[in-house]
């Protein structure tokens, strides 16, 4: 059986040519998938009845079940997707009150081999990549879900988008081409593997690059982020000064605040000397709590002077709103299960 998910219209139009039929037959099943949300052949009723009956003999279009769906109290939606090998992932979709933005946070990979302490997707350990089509699969799951367009997609679920690089290009390339998304409105978020930083920066398009940093010196960044033996930050800074003065574009440093470990002053004051000449703005997250660790929440008074220091220092800086946290779907809390 043929997946018709993740088919350009050339794809389509070429599975299409035993049936005889005109290339605007393809163009109209494309936009039945990608615009207009459809999840079976019934649907496309501009479509005959006889091509539609033979179409369901060879081909499908969803590949991708959704096992289990779960509604925050802030209209946050968490995903957990069974693909066709019984692996499943998460993806979420966020929504906020003041925009028209849909926003889909989309895994990279069945689980995560970076295991960063904070984070839950880690604990789980590294499974297998997603091919370009699986990851376009929870954008367009989402879609016939809801049947509305999302607007922006985030690579922040599950996985090291950069140790799946390939794949996650075909996906991007998919998302702007077949689904219309902007590189503007595509982010990948990277705990920092230089080699792909710096491939990244070599391509015409490109998507927002965010990196997961959460600590301003090789010391304490080891004790959280194992990635650090062997992308350092020293050699990390200079992947992003060369990534920032080849693009011109301006990077996203997200940094996860931990009750004691990051968020003291002088912590701050580290990290605005090391961000001081790099061309970014800094997304403040509030840790969010996962099973089977040790770490607590920052008190909200140490955020205050945490990113208050930081703006002194001249860096445009947000903290990040908490969405899903009540159905552990939240920065960190990814696992799958």
């Amino acid at each position: 059986m043929q997946i018709l998910s993740g088919l350009t219209q050339l794809e389509i139009e070429t599975f299409l040519e035993p049936y005889k039929v005109s290339k605007f037959r393809a163009r109209q099943i494309h936009q039945w998938i990608y615009s207009k949300f459809a999840s079976s052949f019934d649907e496309m009723t501009d479509l005959s009845k006889n091509l539609r009956e033979d179409l369901k003999k060879s081909a499908v279009i969803p590949f991708a079940a959704i096992a289990k769906k779960q509604v925050s109290a802030d209209g946050t939606i968490k995903y957990l997707l069974e693909y066709q090998d019984g692996n499943c992932v998460e993806t979420v979709l966020m929504r906020f009150d003041n925009r028209a933005n849909l926003t889909a946070c989309v895994s990279s990979q069945v689980g995560c081999a970076m295991n960063c302490a904070f984070c839950q997707t880690g604990k789980r350990g590294f499974i297998r990549n997603l091919s370009a089509k699986e990851i376009i699969e929870q954008v367009l799951t989402i879609q016939r879900d809801l049947k509305l367009k999302v607007t922006n997609v985030v690579f922040m679920g599950q996985g090291e988008p950069l140790l799946n690089f390939d794949n996650v290009l075909e996906a991007i390339t998919l998302l702007n081409e077949e689904l219309q998304i902007g590189s503007r409105r595509i982010t990948v978020s990277t705990c920092g593997i230089i080699p792909k930083i710096k491939d990244l920066a070599e391509m015409d398009f490109r998507p927002t690059l965010a990196i997961s940093l959460h600590a301003p010196t090789s010391e304490l960044r080891q004790k959280i982020m194992p990635v650090e033996t062997k992308y350092n930050i020293a050699e990390l800074k200079k992947a992003l000064k060369y990534f920032t003065e080849k693009t011109g574009n301006r990077i996203t440093i997200e940094y996860t605040l931990i009750g004691g470990i990051n968020d003291d002053i002088i912590t701050a004051q580290k990290l605005a000397k090391y961000l001081k000449d790099l061309k970014c703005n800094i997304n403040l997250i509030i840790y969010n709590p996962i099973k089977n660790d040790n770490f607590k929440r920052p008190l909200k008074e140490d955020i205050y002077k945490f990113k208050y220091i930081l703006e002194s220092s001249g860096k445009k800086v947000t903290t990040r709103l908490e969405r899903g946290a009540d159905i552990a779907a939240a920065c960190g809390q990814l696992a799958g299960e």
